[in-house]
């Protein structure tokens, strides 16, 4: 039965990445908004529930090693998967003022939530609700750069494959593609995770193995399919923009309601040189990937192959190391 779930959770994965593309593509047209934006934004929340849904729940049910290992393996398989798999197939430009934001909120999110890792270990509920407190200012922040900015965001409304608006339909349309591929994409991404991890562990994977990378990895399939579903549209702004929105709010959403409802210690699973592993690998391998990622493209305004290729090495070698360690 696990196995068949499996198969049913993917396909509604695939119907709802390629109708949420869809929906926000043709909103991001209809109203003359960046299709990095939207990416940044709408998209992001609705691929971010299911980790929402597995992180908080975890934390709920005291297993704080999954709500911890979910949220920073997904920001590295975002990264170095998904973001790396559309700059090796399909390099893009990318609107360097566009990108800036979801960039500095990230980096300054990732800069508290290490500083509290790297002093104290414990995210108490207050450092909850700081996270929280900066993902209500970065939807803030991406609203007032809308209103402020009407020339990037005529720049970007005209999407990569050139379609005309009356070809999208109703603006009606465009928005209940958004909400139910976003639900099929939830249930479905929530039907993998539970039914993947059964087959995991019926495989003798370990737990913090789990956590890092299966977890990680299934909660991220729907960046995934909308990476790809995006590619095939010829919307890879939307892509990019959808992974650094979705690493934001793993940071400021995910973690922020997950400590919020149960506070918890970094979990020590192994140690490496007498230092909690987390530590040394996760956390580094996290800020590492996601400046290779964002730094090219705020420099130069456009990705690169040889980018998308070497965050792809590091994504191997990152599973690799958690397998052996495990």
């Amino acid at each position: 039965m696990m196995y068949l779930l499996f198969i049913v959770g993917l396909i509604l994965l695939i119907y709802g990445g390629d109708w949420f593309v869809d929906g926000a593509t043709g909103i991001a047209r209809c109203f003359h908004l960046p299709e990095l934006l939207i990416g940044a934004t709408v998209v992001s929340i609705g691929t971010t529930l299911p980790e929402v849904m597995v992180s908080t729940t975890s934390a709920i049910q005291g297993h704080s090693q999954i709500a911890y290992g979910n949220a920073i393996g997904s920001i590295i398989c975002n990264t170095a998967l998904i973001a790396a798999i559309s700059a090796a197939v399909r390099p893009s430009a990318v609107n360097k003022k566009t990108l800036r934001t979801p960039v500095i909120f990230f980096f300054i999110a990732a800069a508290f939530y290490v500083a509290v890792a790297y002093t104290s270990g414990y995210f108490s509920r207050p450092i909850g609700i700081i996270l929280l407190i900066i993902f209500v200012l970065y939807m803030i922040a991406n609203v007032m750069g809308m209103k402020e900015d009407p020339s990037a965001a005529d720049q970007a409304a005209v999407s990569e494959s050139d379609e005309a608006d009356s070809e999208d339909g109703p603006v009606w349309k465009m928005i209940l593609l958004l909400v139910v591929g976003a639900a099929l994409i939830a249930v479905g991404a929530d039907l993998l995770v539970d039914n993947g991890t059964l087959i995991a562990q019926a495989l003798g994977v370990p737990e913090s193995v789990i956590a890092l990378t299966f977890v990680a990895l299934g909660t991220s399939l729907p960046e995934l399919v909308t990476a790809i579903t995006s590619l095939i549209k010829g919307h890879s702004s939307l892509s990019l923009g959808n992974v650094i929105g979705a690493n934001v709010f793993n940071l400021v959403l995910v973690c922020g309601l997950s400590i919020t409802v149960s506070p918890f210690s970094i979990p020590q699973n192994s140690t490496l040189f007498g230092i909690n592993a987390s530590l040394v690998v996760d956390l580094p391998v996290m800020l590492f990937v996601m400046l290779l990622l964002t730094v090219i493209p705020l420099v130069k305004g456009r990705t690169s192959r040889a980018q998308g290729i070497s965050l792809l090495i590091i994504y191997a070698a990152f599973c690799v190391y958690q397998f052996v360690l495990g």
